[in-house]
């Protein structure tokens, strides 16, 4: 299982993790597990997602005898298209922090509903797809936003990149640098700030 956190208070620690995935498969297993996790323990869950990945997300979900269509009706999974969520925060190529915060910050209050001290556990591809457009910079200052709003919102996020995107690439060690977490090939979650070396072996 993808262990984050169960605690709700704000001193317990940030988990923002990625996952460096091969296979559509293998990626959404993992966020399923990661999800249904918190689903399990009352932590209501955000996809923001390819569509592609979005229904093989639903499926590992439903695998897990876990009821989407009613967790969806009662407000604790939100699916949103990945490219619709960033068109309403990027500028000119970049993303606009205000326009991001505020996005943002809508689905998690969304999934909240004015509960208190409910941490929500997001997965997210933004970022994976600002890569995929060569757009490196703006993925990695998107990161950075993340990190910036989990000063003020209670919820953990999981962030997905495809391998190809990354290999033999310096920039990974860059990537890895904004996450707390880099989430292997079973589910187990190491400390994104070691060494990177073992990601490709």
């Amino acid at each position: 299982m993808v262990r984050a956190r169960t605690d709700t208070p704000r001193d317990a620690g940030t988990f923002h993790a990625v996952r460096f995935y091969e296979n559509k498969a293998s990626l959404c297993r993992i966020v399923a597990e990661f999800l249904g996790e918190g689903l399990a323990t009352g932590q209501p869950a955000l996809v923001i997602g390819t569509g592609e990945h979005r229904s093989g997300i639903v499926e590992e979900l439903g695998a897990r005898n876990l009821d989407v269509e009613r967790l969806e009706v009662t407000g604790d999974l939100l699916l949103l298209d990945a490219r619709e969520l960033m068109s309403t925060f990027m500028v000119r190529g970049v993303p606009d922090a205000e326009l991001f915060r505020v996005s943002a910050s809508q689905a998690i209050e969304r999934l909240r509903r004015g509960r208190k001290n409910r941490t929500i556990r997001a997965y997210g591809e933004m970022v994976d797809l600002l890569w995929k457009d060569d757009r490196s910079v703006a993925a990695v200052q998107l990161e950075m936003l993340w990190n910036k709003l989990a000063a003020s919102r209670d919820f953990s996020l999981l962030c997905g990149y495809a391998m190809g995107n990354f290999y033999k690439d310096a920039s990974i060690d860059l990537i890895c640098q904004q996450h707390t977490h880099v989430i292997g090939a079973e589910g187990a979650a190491g400390q994104a700030r070691q060494s990177t070396t073992q990601l490709f072996r």
